[in-house]
């Protein structure tokens, strides 16, 4: 029986150099001189920290690290801004957690667009992925069309296709 995995499975890889292009980048433009931008990535906490003088800064420093993420060929969508802390004096970080695997509540909500689709496929739950299964690979095709459709905000990745 024909089937393939949903997945939201960023390149970590990518990202780390993502973050050290932009590190580059903070350290040699004339804005930033004398401030406390910067970036810090901890691959297994799945974060991006971004720190500055101020709200502006911030917003700054992300819209260069969302650059080189782009140049990096990961998708912005996997990034998940938290809110600016006050940090000490007058220093805020942001943390930007990365999507990777998918929620319980996004799965149930992938499960539940593909049963009300009345298409002739079954989606289940497989830990942190949901496997569709079907009985032709035109199904399968159109199950991934319409989960690309219907959740646009996800940068979901269909593998493991298997006939």
């Amino acid at each position: 029986m024909p089937s393939f995995d949903t997945k939201l499975d960023p390149n970590l890889e990518s990202v780390g150099n993502a973050v050290d292009t932009a590190m580059k980048e903070i350290g040699t433009r004339f804005d930033f001189k004398g401030t406390s931008a910067a970036l810090e990535f901890k691959k297994k906490e799945k974060q991006v920290i971004v720190y500055g003088d101020s709200d502006f800064q911030i917003d700054q420093v992300r819209d260069v690290l969302y650059n080189k993420l782009t140049k990096q060929k990961v998708d912005i969508r996997f990034m998940d801004v938290g809110k600016v802390e006050k940090i000490g004096g007058d220093k805020v970080k942001q943390i930007v957690t990365i999507k990777a695997g998918i929620e319980s509540e996004l799965a149930k909500k992938i499960v539940k667009v593909i049963k009300d689709s009345k298409m002739k496929v079954n989606a289940s739950i497989q830990g942190e992925d949901v496997r569709i299964q079907g009985n032709k690979r035109d199904d399968l095709q159109a199950a991934m069309a319409l989960i690309r459709k219907e959740l646009p905000d996800h940068p979901f990745s269909f593998d493991n296709f298997r006939d």
